[in-house]
């Protein structure tokens, strides 16, 4: 069994996902979005489905660290990618996945790199189906090879 720690980080990695959905889908401002979050989804029952309480500052920190580095993120995964794909290519919430994770494996040392890929093709098995989640595995491990030598 997971433990508690563990359980939070996973629930903060999928929020964090949803929120940086919902910020480039809407245009939702960081500090309405973490808000939001705050109030009404973390850890709250939403449509008789309980959500796991999350690391509240492990969620921050994803969300407003992908933010800020998105240009960054979003250079380093399209190096990562085959020939004739881009970015504007891949599916919203992919694009979600992958930043998030890629912002951790940069910013997050304290993470080790096989947690974060595991966790964020975790995410990915929750949107789509295995070839998608082993898409996941091969840009992040990819990237964590350039990032945390």
């Amino acid at each position: 069994m997971k433990a508690a720690r563990t359980i939070a980080r996973s629930a903060a990695r999928l929020a964090a996902v949803q929120a940086l959905y919902q910020h480039q889908m809407e245009g939702t401002a960081q500090t309405k979005l973490l808000d939001e979050f705050h109030r009404h989804r973390l850890g709250a029952e939403i449509e008789e489905e309980q959500y796991a309480k999350a690391d509240i500052a492990f969620f921050d920190d994803i969300v407003g660290g992908t933010i800020a580095r998105k240009d960054e993120i979003d250079a380093l995964i399209a190096t990562r990618m085959q020939a004739g794909w881009t970015l504007i290519r891949l599916d919203k919430t992919m694009l979600q996945i992958l930043r998030a994770g890629s912002y951790e494996l940069l910013a997050r040392p304290d993470v080790p790199v096989a947690s974060t890929i595991s966790e964020y093709v975790d995410v990915a098995k929750a949107f789509f189906d295995d070839r998608e989640a082993k898409f996941v595995n091969g840009i992040l491990d990819a990237l964590a090879k350039d990032v945390r030598r």
